[in-house]
């Protein structure tokens, strides 16, 4: 092949069996730089080239295409050459995309799959009130017996914020450093409804009675710092079957619905108060679910009330922050 005709070819590149280079000189190209010498050298005959052209019109994949006499291959045009090129930084882009999801660093998150139970939602953490401030006469003495005495017992009538109380001071002694836990512990009593037995651990069958516990906490502290506390054990589900022999030094102890426990068992849990630790004993005695008589809450307050040491609040419909309606029908029931 000539030089008039490699200028006048220039979609065609190279020969696909190139001879070894010639002893003898070849004619001078551009300037003093030497023709290659393919050029002078002409194919092999029947040579097997790649066309990167599509087969069809509707785009299929490429195949070797054979070309006896000249033994050439096609380059496709300049238009072709700059889709491919766009198409490479394309994947590129798309690469980078994905790579964070690799690595575990996107900004999502994963959920459980359907079939268990969490008692703690996962719901975006919500902003709260730092300091909580008293809306009755009644919570402003409960507040200040709880930062004031290490044994406390709020009796009072639903929805007069008594384990709400208690878990924000709770959460504010635990912040403060003043303890080094905090033990929740409630009785495993149905309200006159039984489901049967609970499968799974010891937490995930008190979960459910603890539920309006975790809500005051994820209230108070969020969801994502109230399961890394829990599973460090900084708060901890303490059954009262098991609470025998125990011996609770820093700690902040709330032991709600406490109606619902009996006389033995609240002189048990009095008595597991250790060295630096508050304890708050809620409940109210109009609505246990045993049976008559059996319910010790009332003969545990009138007897340690006496006490100085001992704080001792009652609550009433007065100090209800629930809805109006609540306090009106307390009044009537």
């Amino acid at each position: 092949m000539t030089l008039a005709q490699h200028q006048g070819h220039r979609n065609e590149v190279f020969s696909l069996d190139p001879a070894p280079h010639s002893s003898v000189h070849a004619p001078r190209g551009f300037g003093d730089s030497p023709l290659p010498s393919f050029l002078n050298t002409p194919p092999s005959p029947g040579g097997v080239v790649v066309s990167p052209t599509p087969n069809s019109s509707e785009g299929g994949p490429r195949d070797p295409v054979e070309y006896p006499a000249s033994g050439t291959r096609r380059l496709g045009s300049l238009n072709e050459n700059k889709f491919q090129e766009q198409d490479i930084q394309m994947g590129k882009r798309s690469a980078r995309f994905k790579k964070p999801i690799r690595d575990g660093k996107a900004d999502f998150q994963l959920h459980a799959i359907p079939g268990g139970w969490d008692p703690i939602e996962d719901r975006r953490d919500q902003s709260f009130i730092r300091n909580v401030k008293p809306r009755s006469d009644g919570q402003q003495l409960l507040m200040e017996a709880i930062d004031s005495q290490a044994l406390t017992l709020a009796l009072g009538p639903a929805g007069t914020g008594k384990t709400y109380l208690a878990i924000a001071a709770a959460v504010k002694a635990l912040d403060e450093g003043r303890i080094d836990r905090i033990v929740l512990s409630r009785p495993a009593v149905e309200a006159g409804e039984a489901l049967g037995y609970l499968p799974g651990t010891m937490e995930e069958k008190m979960s459910p009675y603890l539920r309006p516990l975790y809500d005051a906490l994820a209230d108070r502290l969020g969801g994502k710092r109230l399961r890394q506390s829990m599973s460090d054990g900084t708060i901890e589900i303490a059954p009262i079957a098991y609470m025998r022999g125990r011996t609770l030094n820093n700690a902040f102890v709330v032991i709600d619905e406490a109606q619902n426990c009996t006389y033995t068992q609240i002189k048990m849990l009095l008595t597991r108060l250790g060295w630096h630790s508050t304890m708050v004993i809620t409940g109210d005695p109009d609505q246990t679910d045993l049976l008559p008589g059996m319910s010790g809450l009332s003969d545990i307050a009138c007897k340690l009330e006496a006490l100085s040491d001992i704080a001792v609040v009652r609550l009433s419909k007065l100090d209800v922050v629930r809805h109006p309606l609540v306090a009106c029908m307390l009044a009537v029931l």
